[in-house]
């Protein structure tokens, strides 16, 4: 493939990657995209999505590169494989990375990278799928101030707020620091409607009236509302939070800061998995909380 203007490329195409794809489809922009699924790439092409064989064909294809992976061994399977983004050999490659790591890995492979003249930005997200799919997404990204304005056009078409966070690695810092946000009220929002139902008082219209008040938050108004109906079809799903909780004690470790008020609300979300609900979305912990019971508590 020809390096084309206005190419951008998609490498993961799951829940987040695909809708991202979509976004910058309807944008305008040609995406060439590659996901190790074929199913993906089949479902990707359908809606005006180009599929490259493997992902030195995208960075052919594309000087500005998206990665949307599971995680750390997803990522460097994609850049340093036989036909790996590190393959194309091109000097202008920038890979963005949406992947959520811990800070150190960024800081990692940035370098590696750097060592083969090839840009990284560690670029994660928030904001979920229903973000993803309007192209509202928050970006918090870590890097080069050079390499960030380069990518900025492209990540202003996914995300509303993009910013530079600092050196690399810091978009992983404000990632962590937003999801022991978000994990800290997915755990007090559990409580407060367990504690609701177990009272007499729907939690639905406790929910409701909470939600005009100051404990009102995109947490309770989503991730309260599949407690309250008990949709736990994946939006971010519990297992994925598990590297949220790795990376935040490693930071916790490193810089001397206790969180207890996270770790409890991380107890729920291991408990969730340990007991197989790791596809499930986060908000299951409802069940958890309501069986008021953790491993290793009374």
């Amino acid at each position: 493939m020809s390096t084309q203007p206005g190419v951008v490329g998609i490498i993961g195409l799951g829940q987040m990657g695909g809708r991202m794809a979509r976004v910058l489809d309807a944008a305008g922009l040609r995406v060439v995209a590659w996901d190790l699924f074929p199913g993906a790439l089949e479902v990707a092409a359908r809606n005006g999505i180009e599929p490259a064989p493997d992902p030195a064909a995208v960075a052919e294809a594309a000087a500005i590169v998206i990665t949307s992976l599971p995680d750390i061994s997803a990522l460097r399977a994609v850049v340093y494989g036989a036909r790996g983004l590190a393959a194309a050999g091109r000097a202008d490659l920038l890979i963005v990375d949406t992947t959520t790591l811990t800070p150190e890995q960024a800081r990692l492979i940035c370098a590696e990278l750097a060592a083969r003249g090839i840009g990284f930005l560690d670029g994660p997200v928030s904001g979920g799928t229903a973000s993803a799919e309007k192209g509202t997404l928050g970006i918090m990204v870590g890097g080069e101030r050079a390499l960030y304005e380069r990518a900025l056009p492209v990540l202003s078409v996914i995300g509303s707020k993009v910013v530079l966070c600092g050196p690399i690695g810091s978009g992983q810092v404000v990632k962590a620091a937003n999801q022991l946000i978000v994990v800290a009220t997915l755990g007090a929002v559990g409580e407060a409607l367990a504690i609701a139902r177990a009272a007499g008082v729907d939690p639905a219209l406790a929910r409701d009236v909470m939600l005009a008040g100051y404990a009102g938050s995109p947490v309770l108004d989503n991730g309260g509302g599949r407690m309250i109906q008990r949709d736990f079809a994946p939006g971010g799903k519990a297992a994925f939070n598990m590297k949220d909780i790795a990376a935040l004690e490693e930071l916790s470790r490193s810089g001397g800061v206790p969180i207890p008020v996270f770790e409890a609300s991380a107890r729920y979300i291991e408990a969730l998995v340990a007991a197989g609900g790791g596809d499930l979305d986060h908000a299951a912990i409802i069940d958890i909380i309501e069986k008021g019971k953790i491993e290793g508590q009374p």
